[in-house]
C-alpha cells in the first residue's frame, strides 16, 4: 500500500545528484500529448502559430484545424475547431499579411478567414505552373519567405509509375514571386521533406537517404545549386531554367571529389549518419526563443519521421560555405515527428505522422508539446572547426583534469558514394588520433587537436570521459561534424 508520505515523495521533482547519477532526455524537455477528439485522424502536415497563440494544424488528409486550450498542463480538452477541409495534402502553413499560404499537390494556396468565426472564407490560387505525373510521392513542402520576399517550396521527385507521363520542376526548390510567377531555383533534390529561412534569411532544406543521395542531410539552397539528384536535369533546359544547366553526375564517386569536377554540385551543411541520427528528415526550426527553451538559442533544431525524434544542430560559415555538427537532442515522442513550430510560452509544438512508413513510438499520428523544465542538460553546446582540430564548447564548467585526458575522446571520419542505388554505406573509414587537448581555464570550452582532418568527412566524436564540474556525464556524448572548408 503506497501512504500519502511515500505518495508525496514520489511526485517530488528529481534532485540534482540523482540527474547527476543518470541524466535523462526527460529530467530536462518533457513531452506533454494534446487530446484529440474521437474519430480524428491528426495526421500532422503544417503547423503554425496564430496571431492571438493558438495553433493551426493541417493534415495530409486535407483538414486544417484551430485549436483552443492548446497549453494546458497535461495537455487534456484541447477543443478543435475545423477551418477548412477539402485541401489536398497540404504540407506546410505560412502567415503572411492576414493570409494563410500553404502547398497543395498542384498548386501553392493562400486562404483567410475574414469575419473571424475560425473558418475560412477565401481560398485562391497563387501559382500553378507546374503539374503532376500522378505518382503518389510528387508531395509539395513549404512554403517559407527567402531574403528575396518571394516564396520557397521545395517539390519531391516520383517514385514508381508516372500514369499521366512525366512532368518537369520534379525535385526541385522554386521560387514563387507574391505575383505568382515560377522562378525554377535549385536542382538535384530527391525526398526535400522540410524547408525553412533562417533567423538571417537564408533558405536550408532537409533531404532523405535515397538513390543519389548516400545519407540524409541539411543543405543551404542558393540559386543555380545542384544538389545531386540527376532526375530533373532536363528540366534545366527549358526557358524557365536561368541558370548553367548542371552536368550529369559520376555514379560512383566519393561526394567530395564530385564536388571537385562539378562546380555546380552543392556539398551539404550537415550529413546525418543513417540510424545514428534518424532515417528521415523533415521540418525543422530555429531556436529564437533566447535562452526560454534552454541553452541552446540560434540553433537549429530537425525532425527524424521514422526516429519520431529532434535532433539539434549548430551552424558556422567556413570560406563561404555552411558547415557544422548535429548532435542527439529528444527521442520518445509517440509517432513520426514532421513539423514543429514555437507556441507563445516558448514551448515547441510537435506535429507527427507515420504515414504508413512507420516510426517509432506507440501511435500513427498525433500533436504533442515539447516542454524545457528548467534545468540545464550537460551537453556539447557546438563542436566547431579550428585549423588543428575542434573546439567544443559546453553549457556548463567542465572538470578539467577530467576532460584534459586525451583517451576520454574517440574519433572517426567517413564520407558517401554519389551513385544510384539507395543510399551508401559509410566509406573511406579512419580512425582518427586525438594528439593533445587544451581545456580553457574558465572549463566551458576545449580544443581537440586532431592531426588527419579530411575535408568532404563526417568527423564522428564521442566525448566518452568528459565529466562536468560537478561530476556529470554529457547527456548525449556524440556528436558528428561535416567538415566541408577546413578553416585556414
Amino acid at each position: 500500500m503506497v501512504t500519502p508520505a511515500l505518495l508525496l515523495l514520489s511526485c517530488l521533482p528529481v534532485s540534482a545528484q540523482e540527474v547527476a547519477a543518470s541524466p535523462a532526455e526527460a529530467d530536462y524537455y518533457e513531452i506533454v500529448t494534446l487530446s484529440e477528439p474521437a474519430g480524428l485522424a491528426l495526421e500532422v502536415s503544417g503547423l503554425t502559430i496564430l496571431g492571438d497563440g493558438r495553433p493551426l494544424v493541417a493534415t495530409r488528409r486535407g483538414e486544417v484545424w484551430v485549436l483552443d486550450n492548446a497549453y494546458s498542463r497535461d495537455g487534456s480538452e484541447v477543443e478543435y475547431k475545423r477551418f477548412a477541409d477539402g485541401l489536398q495534402e497540404p504540407l506546410g502553413l505560412l502567415l503572411k499579411d492576414g493570409w494563410i499560404y500553404f502547398t497543395q499537390r498542384g498548386e501553392l494556396s493562400r486562404m483567410r478567414d475574414v469575419d473571424g468565426d475560425d473558418q475560412v472564407d477565401e481560398l485562391e490560387t497563387v501559382c500553378d505552373a507546374w503539374r503532376v505525373s500522378g505518382n503518389y510521392h510528387e508531395y509539395n513542402f513549404g512554403p517559407r519567405l527567402g531574403p528575396d520576399g518571394n516564396f520557397w517550396i521545395t517539390t519531391n521527385k516520383p517514385f514508381g509509375d508516372e500514369p499521366f507521363g512525366k512532368v518537369s520542376w520534379r525535385g526541385f526548390a522554386l521560387r514563387i514571386t507574391p505575383e505568382g510567377e515560377m522562378l525554377p531555383t535549385c536542382a538535384g533534390l530527391r525526398s526535400p521533406a522540410g524547408i525553412e529561412n533562417s533567423p538571417w534569411g537564408d533558405v536550408f532544406y532537409t533531404d532523405n537517404q535515397g538513390e543519389w543521395c548516400g545519407a540524409s542531410k541539411l543543405s543551404h539552397l542558393e540559386p543555380g545549386d545542384f544538389h545531386g539528384h540527376p532526375w530533373g536535369i532536363d528540366s534545366c533546359d527549358l526557358p524557365e531554367w536561368q541558370y548553367k544547366v548542371p552536368k550529369p553526375p559520376p555514379d560512383g564517386k566519393p561526394m567530395h571529389e564530385v564536388a571537385e569536377s562539378h562546380p555546380s554540385f552543392k556539398l551539404p551543411a550537415v550529413w546525418f549518419p543513417y540510424d545514428k541520427m534518424g532515417q528521415s528528415p523533415a521540418g525543422m526550426i530555429w531556436d529564437t526563443t533566447e535562452g526560454g527553451f534552454g541553452p541552446f538559442a540560434g540553433q537549429l533544431f530537425v525532425t527524424d519521421q521514422h526516429h519520431s525524434s529532434l535532433m539539434r544542430v549548430s551552424l558556422e560559415k567556413i570560406d563561404g560555405h555552411w558547415q557544422g555538427a548535429c548532435y542527439p537532442f529528444r527521442e520518445g515522442f509517440q509517432s513520426g515527428t514532421l513539423r514543429v513550430a514555437w507556441g507563445t510560452d516558448d514551448s515547441l509544438f510537435v506535429g507527427e505522422t507515420n504515414r504508413g512508413w512507420g516510426s517509432r513510438g506507440n501511435r500513427t499520428e498525433g500533436l504533442e508539446r515539447l516542454v524545457w523544465t528548467g534545468a540545464t542538460p550537460f551537453e556539447v553546446l557546438a563542436m566547431s572547426a579550428t585549423p588543428s582540430g575542434f573546439r567544443l564548447d559546453f553549457t556548463a564548467p567542465v572538470d578539467r583534469d577530467a576532460c584534459a585526458q586525451a583517451a576520454g575522446y574517440k574519433m572517426e571520419s567517413y564520407t558517401y558514394l554519389l551513385h544510384s542505388p539507395y543510399g551508401s554505406p559509410e566509406v573511406d573509414s579512419r580512425e582518427l588520433e586525438v594528439s593533445e587537448v587544451r581545456v580553457a581555464p574558465d572549463g566551458l570550452s576545449l580544443e581537440l587537436v586532431v592531426p588527419d582532418l579530411r575535408e568532404g568527412f563526417v568527423h564522428e566524436l564521442h566525448a566518452l570521459g568528459v565529466r562536468s564540474a560537478a561530476g556529470q556525464p554529457l547527456l548525449h556524448d556524440a556528436a558528428y561534424y561535416t567538415l566541408v572548408r577546413r578553416p585556414k
